[in-house]
């Protein structure tokens, strides 16, 4: 009868240690997932300034260099007002095309966040493995 109270004594020690294991690997992982959030929301916020600051200059060029062939060329001014026009808007087709394709392209998100649950997993089955193998 002694070693019943031992042997719930050290069931009960081993089930806390499980729980404060699974306990200690979710907050690692939540704040990996935290970590990974906020990095996409910075490259994501990068990546619209930069395309915003490309468009801006880009159209002021384009626009002075139409100007420009307009000015130089003044006596075919309608033939490069019109073929410039035609190159602005099967550029605009061609990025609208674009566009839609990216946003359509599945990308995976927390990469880091699933790889590291699917090692714990993994780790977690190996270890139930061994647990489970002297017992046979």
């Amino acid at each position: 009868m002694s070693t019943t109270p031992g042997y719930r004594g050290s069931l009960f020690s081993a089930l806390k240690n499980l729980a404060a294991t699974l306990l200690a690997s979710g907050r690692t992982r939540l704040e990996l997932l935290g970590n990974e959030l906020e990095e996409e929301k910075l490259r994501a916020f990068q990546l619209f300034l930069l395309a915003l600051g490309l468009a801006f200059c880009l159209s002021i060029g384009l626009l002075m260099l139409v100007l420009f062939l307009t000015v130089a060329f003044w006596e075919s001014r309608v033939l490069i007002l019109g073929i410039s026009c035609a190159a602005f808007l099967g550029a605009s087709i061609w990025l609208a095309f674009g566009l839609k394709r990216a946003v359509q392209r599945p990308r995976r998100m927390f990469d880091a966040s699933l790889s590291e649950l699917e090692e714990d997993l993994r780790q977690l089955k190996a270890a139930i493995g061994q647990h489970d193998a002297p017992a046979e």
